[in-house]
C-alpha cells in the first residue's frame, strides 16, 4: 500500500486555496465595512463554523456581499471543478444538465430518435437510421438532410452537436417534428417521430477474417458489453472460429465490472484478474469463475494509446497469465477507479476511490503529479516518441518490473506495454493524406459520391459482395483530387503512392459505411491497418505458442 503522506486529506489540498479566499476578503472588505458589519464577518470567519463547513460559507458570503452579480451555480461548479483538479486527472464534477449525456453510454441505451449522423456543411445528414427504431419507423432515410426540428431551423446556423443532440433526444413516449431535405425531392419533408428507447451499443463489429481467425471490436465497456460480446463470440464461434482477435483500441473503458465479465471469459477458474485498494478502501480481489467460453484458444488483444482503464483491466490480465498476445501500442496508462455518486439537485460525482493493479502487482497509472495539462502532454510526447521504441528494464528501474505467471518480464508505472509494439506511423510520404483527412475532404466527398450514387451502389447484394468487388477507380481519385483541389488544398506535382493508396483506402471504407454499415467498414479499414496485420500474421504463421510459452520478450 502507498504510504499515506501520498494521498493528502481534502482538506490539506484545499487549505490553501481556502485560506487565500480568507485573506483577501477579510483585507478588502476590513477597509470598508462599518463597525456594525465588522462582528457578524468575524463570527462569519470563525472557526467555531468548523473547517467542513467553511467553504460552503465562504460561497455564500461572496454570493449575497460581491460589488457584481453572481451566478451562484456558476460559482458552485467552478469552485468543484477547481478542487477535484488538485486531485487527480479523473475525479470529476457532472452538473445534472450533462448528467443524462454523460452517464447513457455507461447504461448501454439513451431516449431518442435512433439516426447516425454527421455534420456536413453545417448540416445534420442522417448516415443510418438505426435498425428498428424510431426514425427507421417513421421513414427516415440514408442521405436525409434534417433542416428543422418543430419550428427552429437547425440547418446552417452553426449549431454546436452538442446542441443537435440536446433538440433531438427526449424521454421516450415524446413526439418530435422534422423536415427534411431528400435527394430528389424539391419540398421538405415532415416526419412526425415518437422517442424511444435506443440501445448504444458497444460492439462495433463482429466478422470472420478467415476461416479461423475472428475479429471482434468493442469501442467502450458498458452494462450490456459482456452480453454483447458472448452473442458475438457465440455466432462466430459457430462458424468456425478457432483464433480471436480482440479489438481495444480507442476504447477508454467505463463499467469496470463490464471488463471483469469479459476477461472471465479468457481465463480458468480462480485466476486473478484485478484487485483494487485506496487509502480509504481496503483491498479487494476479483477472482475467474467456470465457463468461461474462450478459455483455452488462441487470444491476441489490440491496444493503443487511447486503450484506457476498463480496456487495461482485460489487457493487464490476459498479459499476466499468459493468456494470449498484447500487440499494438503502450496504453492510457488510467489505473485509478472512480466511484460514482449522485447528488440530490441531480448532478453527480465520480471520485476515485482507489487503484487498480494487474495480476502480477502493476499499478499501471501514469504519474499526474505536474498537473492535468502536463498529464496529456506526456501522452501526447508518448505517442510520437517510445511508442516507436518499447522500454527496456534498465531504463524503466527495477522498481516497476514485474514478471508473468510463466516469467515474462512486464512493466508498471505508465500503461500496458504490448508483447508486440507496432509504431505509429508517420514520415513525408502520409503529409498528403493527412492534410486531406484533417480537413475532413475525404468524410465529405465520400458522403457526396455515396449520396449521388446511392441506388447504384445499393445494387451490390450485401456488405461483403461491396467489400470484395467494389473498387476506387482512378476516375474516382481523380474526381476527389479536383474536389480537394478546389476546397484549397494545395496538389503537389507528384503525390506520393503512400497518400493515394490510403485515400482510395478510406474513400471505399466511407462510401461503404454510408452503404452498409460497419460490415463494409471495418474489414476495408483493416486491410492495410499495420497491428491488425501483425495480430493475422502471428495467428497464421505459428509464432503464437512461443510467444505466450515464458520466452523473453523480444
Amino acid at each position: 500500500m502507498e504510504k499515506s503522506e501520498k494521498h493528502p486529506t481534502g482538506l490539506r489540498l484545499y487549505l490553501p486555496l481556502i485560506l487565500a479566499l480568507v485573506l483577501v476578503i477579510g483585507f478588502l472588505l476590513g477597509v470598508k465595512l462599518s463597525s456594525n458589519n465588522r462582528a457578524s464577518v468575524t463570527r462569519f470567519l470563525s472557526p467555531s463554523h468548523g473547517q467542513n463547513e467553511l467553504l460552503n460559507h465562504l460561497i455564500n458570503y461572496i454570493s449575497i456581499s460581491y460589488v457584481d452579480s453572481i451566478d451562484q451555480q456558476q460559482l458552485v461548479e467552478e469552485t468543484i471543478h477547481a478542487l477535484l483538479r488538485n486531485l487527480d486527472p479523473h475525479s470529476t464534477f457532472i452538473p445534472a444538465r450533462d448528467f443524462q449525456a454523460m452517464n447513457d453510454p455507461l447504461m448501454g441505451s439513451f431516449e431518442g430518435i435512433g439516426i447516425e449522423f454527421n455534420m456536413i456543411l453545417d448540416t445534420v445528414v442522417v448516415i443510418n437510421p438505426i435498425a428498428g427504431g424510431p426514425s427507421q419507423k417513421a421513414g427516415l432515410m440514408p442521405g436525409d438532410r434534417i433542416v428543422k426540428v418543430g419550428d427552429e431551423n437547425i440547418a446552417g446556423v452553426e449549431l454546436p452537436t452538442n446542441d443537435v443532440v440536446r433538440r433531438l433526444r427526449g424521454e421516450k413516449g415524446t413526439e418530435i417534428t422534422v423536415k427534411v431535405l431528400r435527394r430528389g425531392v424539391a419540398d421538405l419533408l415532415p416526419f412526425t417521430i415518437v422517442r424511444d428507447v435506443i440501445p448504444q451499443y458497444s460492439l462495433d463489429i463482429a466478422y470472420m477474417v478467415d476461416e479461423n481467425i475472428g475479429y471482434i471490436r468493442l469501442n467502450k465497456f458498458s452494462a450490456t458489453t459482456h452480453q454483447e460480446f458472448v452473442t458475438a463470440m457465440r455466432q462466430l464461434q459457430e462458424e468456425g472460429m478457432k483464433q480471436l482477435i480482440l479489438d481495444l483500441r480507442g476504447n477508454g473503458g467505463g463499467v469496470m465490472d463490464a471488463s471483469i465479465a469479459l476477461a472471465d471469459e479468457f481465463l480458468s477458474a480462480q485466476k486473478l484478474i484485478v484487485y483494487t485498494e485506496g487509502f480509504n478502501r481496503q483491498r479487494q480481489e476479483v477472482y475467474s469463475r467456470r465457463g468461461g467460453g474462450f478459455e483455452t484458444q488462441p487470444l491476441v488483444i489490440l491496444i493503443d494509446e487511447w486503450s484506457a482503464s476498463a480496456s487495461e483491466i482485460v489487457a493487464g490480465a490476459v498479459q499476466d497469465h499468459d493468456r494470449g498476445i498484447i500487440i499494438g501500442r503502450r496504453s492510457f496508462g488510467k489505473g485509478l477507479v472512480q466511484e460514482q455518486v449522485n447528488l440530490a439537485d441531480g448532478s453527480a460525482l465520480r471520485l476515485t476511490v482507489a487503484r487498480y493493479h494487474t495480476p502480477s502487482g502493476r499499478s499501471i497509472q501514469r504519474p499526474y503529479q505536474q498537473g492535468e495539462e502536463q498529464y496529456y502532454f506526456d501522452l501526447m510526447q508518448r505517442m510520437m516518441g517510445d511508442a516507436e521504441n518499447p522500454p527496456q528494464p534498465e531504463e524503466l528501474g527495477d522498481t516497476i518490473q514485474f514478471r508473468t505467471s510463466a516469467g515474462r518480464i512486464v512493466f508498471g508505472g505508465g500503461g500496458i506495454t504490448p508483447d508486440i509494439v507496432v509504431p505509429m506511423q508517420s514520415g513525408e510520404q502520409f503529409v498528403f493524406f493527412n492534410q486531406a483527412a484533417n480537413k475532413g475532404l475525404i468524410n465529405r466527398f465520400a458522403f457526396n459520391y455515396s449520396d449521388r450514387n446511392r441506388a447504384a451502389l445499393m445494387r451490390f447484394a450485401n456488405a461483403d459482395a461491396f467489400v470484395t468487388n467494389f473498387t476506387i477507380s482512378q476516375g474516382i481519385l481523380n474526381d476527389f483530387l479536383g474536389f480537394a483541389r478546389a476546397e484549397g488544398l494545395s496538389i503537389p506535382s507528384q503525390v506520393h503512392p503512400e497518400s493515394l493508396a490510403l485515400i482510395r483506402q478510406n474513400l471505399k471504407a466511407l462510401i461503404g459505411r454510408n452503404i452498409f454499415g460497419a460490415e463494409a467498414f471495418f474489414p476495408v479499414l483493416l486491410q492495410r491497418d499495420q497491428t491488425f496485420t501483425k495480430a493475422v500474421d502471428v495467428l497464421r504463421q505459428g509464432t503464437y505458442r512461443e510467444l505466450t510459452a515464458g520466452v523473453a520478450r523480444p
